[in-house]
């Protein structure tokens, strides 16, 4: 892989969540019945960010959850034999509650397919929306973010890494392309 550049550096995720944490609130006419539901991994850190965001902005705390979609996913065969499914985290039953999942970065649309599923098998939520950080096209799924960070187009040849501190150290979006 070469041609590493930075697409968001922390002051840009900064920015970036602040503003679907705004846009959740105005979409939503507030926060009430509202759970924010991170798919594991960097969307679990992205969901308890978000939430910290809106309490700041709201002055009302909002359940957070984990997803853990590894057995929902199409493409099973090709995961690790040894995966461990750490299955649903939620603060509560999500039935009549309005959902907002939370991903890292929005490519086929099967990730969120799979959480899809997962939230179903855990309740019947009166809504569930969509918050991503990167949205880099090439939906196989007619799937839509309700919320995005920010749009990259890429090519299929192109990798788009997001590295949060709570993970990596250090909050960046890379673009990489595949040699």
């Amino acid at each position: 892989m070469i041609n590493k550049s930075v697409i968001m550096d922390e002051a840009a995720i900064r920015r970036a969540l602040t503003r679907i944490a705004h846009e959740i609130i105005e979409r939503n006419k507030g926060v009430e019945d509202c759970i924010v539901v991170g798919i594991k991994t960097r969307g679990i850190y992205l969901a308890q960010r978000l939430v910290e965001r809106i309490e700041l902005i709201e002055n009302v705390k909002v359940p957070v959850g984990q997803l853990d979609i590894t057995f929902y996913r199409d493409d099973l065969q090709h995961k690790s034999e040894d995966a461990v499914l750490h299955g649903a985290q939620l603060p509560g039953d999500i039935t009549g509650k309005t959902v907002i999942l939370v991903d890292d970065v929005l490519y086929t649309g099967r990730t969120v397919r799979a959480a899809l599923d997962a939230l179903i098998d855990n309740g019947r939520p009166r809504m569930i929306q969509l918050a991503v950080l990167v949205d880099r096209g090439h939906r196989e799924l007619p799937i839509r973010p309700d919320f995005v960070g920010k749009n990259v187009p890429t090519s299929r040849s192109e990798i788009v890494d997001v590295k949060l501190a709570e993970v990596d150290g250090m909050d960046m979006v890379t673009i990489r392309q595949l040699i």
